[in-house]
């Protein structure tokens, strides 16, 4: 079993067979990848709510908990991605570390997900583009951007990750640009006088609503971070998983940390938390172009504006990247119908692309007619998904280290070793179960249940739980024993 292990990791870098993808995404590709999946809408549109909501004491504490839980579930991921980096990652893991009926969930939650989340990025497109064109249809917008999401994934693996590359870049410089600016108008060099800690002293303090409300604010950091997780997948197509991934985790964490920690802390530093302006989710009020226009800067809003455009591409670009390939690997097991597992000579899951277009597009086209309450529900049955994924990756790995060492293998042979087991993914686990479970705590505090409220806020996890254990009474499936767990 041990040569076994150590010839596993060391063929990670060989030429693959033709049923296979390619593994053309290099070391940058991959660390942008994870980069770009997380900072986008999230911080230039959420961000200024959260600090409305809670205050920007409240805000800081739950970015910061909420990227302390994200690292211990990279570190988990890419202990098991670095030994066995397959494009199915956490559905995988689960399948051969704990259970196959939980690996075929969790395979199926994150295509919904993110298929789901193509529909989202394609209403969003939309908004954006009447910023500058306000009378134009809509399906217009969305075909074309759709179009755009597709071919850059149809080219080759190499074609997404540097298109995900240059979209990343582009939202790490306005970052980068941004606490520049706002720490000049921080000391009052630029854009008036100096504004110091003032801010943080106004109305109750640093900590606005007391605890049930950093709650709040601590599930919407959540989703502010979810997207980490495509380095999972991404690892299946990385030229040297052993190297990169370890890499890609160690600077993307402290990255991600202080982009959203400082971005926070600067708006919170120069907006008071009591501006209506932050609750708004509209891009011509967005908290960046609150500072932009602060300090001067013409356009800010068409340039943020612009900005947002690029994330929201990235985000669907990225999506329709995991959600293919995590659909062709679960066809390749026998998970889904085989005409999926088809790849064109390039190593691209072409079947599984157009479907996840098509589901993409039909979930976008439920937006526009009636009131839109089909992708309503659509929307909502997401929401969790990406906690249920991290859920799985905390479980999958607790269960590998254990089968590794139940087996006699020797964690010194890992090539790469996540630190502070089994503390990291205990904690992801309790913090992760938290933030599904208190999705909408409001709706069980008034006085009787707002069963409306729950069931928008909790159908994704009634129905993962169906898939879930479906699969299981159908096939009859076991917990795998520690001592049974295949590591090839």
């Amino acid at each position: 079993m041990e040569s076994t292990a150590k010839n596993n990791t060391a063929s990670t870098t060989s030429s693959q067979p033709s049923n296979e993808l390619k593994r053309g995404l290099k070391s940058r590709h991959l660390t942008m990848i994870s980069l770009g999946g997380t900072i986008g809408t999230g911080l230039f549109l959420a961000s200024g709510n959260s600090i409305h909501t809670a205050g920007p004491g409240g805000a800081l504490l739950s970015y910061v908990a909420i990227g302390i839980m994200v690292y211990f579930l990279m570190t988990s991921l890419a202990e098991m991605a670095t030994y066995m980096p397959v494009t199915g990652s956490f559905s995988t893991y689960a399948t051969k570390f704990v259970d196959p009926s939980l690996g075929f969930a969790l395979g199926w939650n994150y295509w919904y997900n993110w298929a789901i989340t193509i529909a989202a990025e394609l209403a969003a497109v939309t908004m954006i583009m009447k910023f500058w064109f306000p009378n134009t249809p809509s399906i217009i917008w969305s075909a074309v951007f759709l179009v755009i999401m597709f071919l850059l994934n149809y080219l080759s693996v190499k074609g997404f990750g540097e298109a995900e590359y240059w979209f990343s870049m582009i939202k790490v410089i306005t970052v980068i640009v941004f606490l520049i600016v706002g720490t000049l108008m921080i000391f009052g060099i630029m854009g008036g006088e100096a504004v110091g800690f003032k801010n943080f002293t106004i109305g109750d303090g640093p900590f606005h609503g007391g605890f049930m409300t950093t709650l709040g604010v601590f599930m919407a950091a959540g989703f502010s971070f979810q997207g980490t997780e495509l380095l999972g997948v991404a690892a299946g197509e990385t030229e040297d998983p052993r190297r990169s991934i370890p890499r890609a985790i160690r600077s993307v964490f402290w990255r991600i940390l202080l982009f959203y920690v400082l971005a926070i802390f600067v708006i919170s530093l120069l907006i008071p938390y009591t501006n209506e302006n932050l609750a708004n989710s509209d891009v011509t009020v967005s908290p960046f172009t609150l500072v932009f226009d602060k300090a001067g800067i013409a356009f800010a809003a068409s340039v943020m504006n612009a900005i947002i455009l690029t994330a929201v591409l990235s985000a669907g670009n990225s999506g329709m990247y995991a959600s293919a390939r995590m659909l062709w690997d679960m066809a390749r097991e026998g998970k889904a119908p085989k005409f999926l597992a088809k790849l064109d000579k390039r190593g691209v899951p072409v079947n599984a692309l157009i479907v996840t277009a098509a589901i993409g597009a039909v979930a976008f086209l439920a937006s526009l007619f009636g009131d839109g309450v089909v992708y309503t529900w659509l929307l909502n049955a997401s929401g969790m998904s990406g906690f249920i994924a991290w859920l799985g990756i905390a479980i999958s790995h607790y269960r590998f280290r254990k089968a590794y060492i139940a087996q006699g293998l020797d964690v010194k042979d890992l090539p790469y070793q996540a630190k502070w087991f089994p503390f990291g993914p205990l904690f992801a686990f309790v913090l992760c179960s938290v933030v599904i479970l208190g999705q909408n705590y409001t709706a069980f505090t008034g006085g009787s249940i707002d069963w409306n409220g729950v069931l928008v806020s909790y159908i994704g996890l009634p129905i993962f739980l169906v898939v879930w254990l479906g699969y299981k009474f159908k096939h009859k499936t076991k917990v795998v024993p520690l001592n049974q767990c295949e590591f090839e």
